[in-house]
């Protein structure tokens, strides 16, 4: 006899589905489970977030107030479950639901610590969550809120307060009420100004008015000597109030995306660490801005209109990065290649005149190293006498002065020949950097064969040399070799041996050719030949540097550039300007190595 137990088909019970394939059961909306409701009681605590939610259910209000059913039936064996030991809720999530609004029975949880509403539809907030006397921590961001009643300026002992992702026009007056809040998030509103008394939150350490329509910040601002975030960025603000700058415990300062002409005078900020300001309209970083950013890590002054940075950038010792994406910078101070904190320096998107592209390309270090090249000795601070014997190589002091940390340094005397003291001194030492640059050299020192077994940087720039020595192919550790702004018209060709050479600069002489020597150093990374007479480039040659990253040919006679040229794919820059060849065009070149590689490689003869 068959049963029917369930109302199936020809009296059998009905199949469950198979696991895996189930369907979610519908959540009343409406509804909180019981045996949840219990857990609260016990632990003052209740999540309800992630429920689909439309309105919170009486049950959660009254959780402090209603008897427990089984409060009906108390039985002495069950100690644990006893109602009489339940906990006031102090923590309820409300997070992630369809709330539209949240009813005034919300004061029957008056020992609510902390409340979290966010991510509802929320318009409002009701009057008596103002008698939620014990909140610390409120959370109604991402909503659609409009307005903040003023029956919650009551909550004094409010800690932190996120309002962000809302439609708020205004900040009542009342927000200074929050004697003690710590973080107050208001970002992503409607608000074109804050009040005066936001001024009074003199405990707030973090403060982030960010995505706004901000046209002013209230002179309080300098009240606010605990904050050490201070978020604006992306509003409209033409100016800092200078009361910013006595923000003393301010640690991180965002100003970037607003319509700042200048920044203030960070005086009193003397805890600072990172400042943002990029992509505003900032045309001036004077050496005063400088005064007061000696403590600075991070500055980015990206996308603005600088046209030079001071001198004074040297104060700031402890900067790492420095951004001037995109100003109008053409030049850098060459002190700032002191800087031995900087680990990054961004120059993209300037004119610059002052440091050819192929060694910005060599990346922040390579740059540092160029402005150091540049740094022209000082007079020496102390006593006549010590500047006499400081610069006179004959004297003990003298030497030492010139031969320090495996460095030769006879650079920009203005000299024609090198004493004969230094030579003896500079072997023992072991150099490996010799700098002869800046003096009037009509022929290369034939002592510096001495330290042929050790010297890998030999720097002879800015002088008068016409030719070269054919022994200088006894230095065969040499990596590394700036021949730049002299009268050079070749190269030896015994210099073959040079074979662990990888970088020469021979820009701004008389070559007519590029030396055929140079071909057969394969460890050759970058080959300089700006400002020549050069008219031919020999690919088939070329391509015999495996490891050629950078080749600078401009302002030479080339006529021609061989489509051939665009197979040298080890090249990472290659400038052409200034050669009276018609193609590639200017807009060709002007987009990079990468697109004028491949628009060559594209006219390759097939």
């Amino acid at each position: 006899m068959s049963r029917n137990r369930g109302g199936g088909v020809g009296g059998r019970a009905p199949l469950k589905p198979r696991a895996g394939f189930q369907k979610p059961a519908q959540q009343d909306s409406n509804a909180v489970s019981s045996a949840l409701l219990k857990q609260a009681m016990r632990s003052g605590q209740l999540n309800l977030s992630n429920r689909e939610l439309a309105k919170v259910p009486d049950s959660v209000w009254r959780i402090n107030i209603d008897i427990p059913e089984e409060a009906k039936t108390v039985s002495l064996d069950k100690t644990e479950d006893g109602w009489w030991e339940q906990t006031d809720l102090v923590k309820l999530i409300l997070a992630c639901n369809k709330l539209q609004e949240i009813s005034n029975d919300i004061q029957q949880l008056p020992a609510l610590t902390v409340l979290d509403v966010h991510d509802n539809v929320l318009t409002s907030l009701p009057p008596a969550i103002g008698e939620l006397l014990n909140l610390q921590k409120l959370n109604i961001s991402h909503n659609k809120i409009t307005s903040l009643p003023s029956e919650m300026f009551q909550l004094r002992h409010l800690l932190s307060f996120h309002v962000e992702h809302n439609d708020l026009t205004e900040l009542p007056e009342g927000i200074g009420e929050f004697i003690h809040l710590e973080e107050l998030n208001l970002s992503h509103n409607k608000l074109t100004t804050l009040p005066y008394t936001a001024g009074h939150l003199g405990k707030l350490k973090t403060l982030n008015v960010s995505d706004n329509q901000l046209t002013s910040l209230p002179t309080s601002m300098g009240m606010l000597k605990a904050v050490r975030i201070l978020e604006a960025s992306n509003n409209k603000l033409p100016e800092i109030p200078t009361e910013v700058g006595d923000m003393k415990s301010l640690e991180q300062l965002y100003l970037q995306h607003n319509v700042l002409s200048g920044l203030p005078l960070l005086r009193a900020c003397i805890s600072l660490k990172e400042l943002f300001a990029g992509n505003n309209r900032i045309t001036v970083l004077s050496p005063d801005h400088l005064e007061h950013l000696a403590t600075v890590n991070v500055l980015s002054m990206r996308d603005n209109k600088l046209y030079q940075i001071p001198e004074e950038i040297v104060n700031l010792r402890s900067l790492h990065r420095l951004d001037l994406t995109n100003n109008n910078i053409s030049s850098l101070p060459n002190k700032l290649g002191t800087l031995t904190s900087l680990k990054s320096l961004v120059l993209d998107g300037n004119p610059m005149r002052g440091i050819r592209r192929d060694i910005i390309s060599r990346g922040t270090q390579g740059i540092l190293k160029f402005l150091r090249s540049r740094i022209e000795e000082e007079p020496s601070s102390k006593d006549a006498t010590d500047s006499v014997s400081a610069s006179d190589p004959s004297s003990a002091m003298g030497v030492v002065a010139a031969v320090t940390s495996k460095t030769l340094d006879y650079s920009n005397k203005k000299v024609a020949e090198v004493p004969v003291t230094l030579w003896e001194p500079a072997r023992e030492a072991g150099v490996a950097n010799v700098n002869l640059s800046k003096n009037v050299f009509t022929e290369v020192p034939t002592n510096v064969i001495l330290l042929a077994k050790t010297v890998t940087e030999l720097n002879l720039s800015f002088n008068k040399l016409t030719t070269l020595p054919a022994e200088l192919q006894m230095m065969v550790n040499l990596t590394h070799l700036d021949l730049r702004n002299n009268a050079i018209s070749t190269l030896p060709s015994e210099w073959s041996t040079l074979v662990k050479l990888r970088e020469i600069s021979l820009s701004c002489n008389r070559l007519k050719e590029v030396p055929a020597v140079v071909y057969q150093w394969a460890e050759l990374e970058n080959l300089l030949l700006a400002d020549n007479q050069i008219g031919l480039i020999d690919v088939v040659n070329l391509l015999r540097l495996p490891k050629l990253s950078t080749l600078d040919l401009q302002n030479n006679d080339v006529m021609q550039v061989p489509p051939e040229l665009g197979n040298v794919q080890s090249l990472r820059s290659l400038q052409l300007g200034g050669n009276p060849f018609r193609n590639p065009r200017p807009a060709v070149l002007a987009k990079g190595t990468p697109a004028l590689l491949a628009f060559l490689r594209d006219r390759i003869p097939t």
